[in-house]
């Protein structure tokens, strides 16, 4: 094959890649005019306030503005994050879960009533010690009610520490419960 062979094959080939290039440019070429073009605001004769990308009609547009639109691309902006700063971070998220399942574990709930008198020592102890607790009245609550039959009450106070029970109070148990 000689030199006029390969421009001949070379012509051919280019009758078919420039077709084929101006179909894309033809396809391509009106959606970039239309991500290019202008965003109007107006007012029209009642006072609303209108965008387009049409221009407005005349009659209905007072102050016609075209809007400058500034695009921004990825501008979100990035920290640097080690495997080190990862683990650390994992770490005391394991840390504070553990903090509030033990939290959670020593959670103290009683169940009373107003007029007894062991009911108001509990009270009196948990408050002056700090301790948090929730009370549920078993005479004028209903999940007092509910939580009392469920445990099968017989008295009260019913104090609970995690899963540890107690029934009445004792300042040295309630102690050895709350401890462990």
């Amino acid at each position: 094959m000689g030199v006029h062979g390969r421009f001949a094959d070379k012509r051919a080939s280019n009758r078919v890649i420039i077709p084929v290039v101006m179909a894309v440019v033809a396809v391509f070429l009106p959606a970039a005019s239309a991500l290019s073009g202008e965003i109007y605001k107006w007012k029209d004769e009642n006072g609303r306030v209108h965008y387009s990308d049409k221009a407005p009609p005349e009659e209905s547009s007072k102050n016609i503005k075209p809007l400058q639109l500034k695009t921004r691309i990825n501008t979100i902006k990035s920290v640097d994050v080690t495997a080190s700063d990862f683990m650390e971070s994992a770490a005391r998220a394991r840390e504070e879960r553990e903090k509030q399942q033990a939290a959670k574990d020593q959670r103290v709930v009683m169940y009373s009533t107003t007029w007894c008198g062991v009911c108001k020592s509990a009270r009196k102890y948990f408050q002056t010690n700090n301790i948090p607790f929730s009370e549920y009245d078993v005479e004028t609550t209903e999940r007092g009610r509910r939580d009392y039959a469920r445990l099968k009450g017989r008295g009260v106070p019913i104090i609970l520490v995690g899963n540890k029970r107690m029934n009445g109070f004792s300042a040295a148990r309630f102690q050895q419960m709350y401890g462990d």
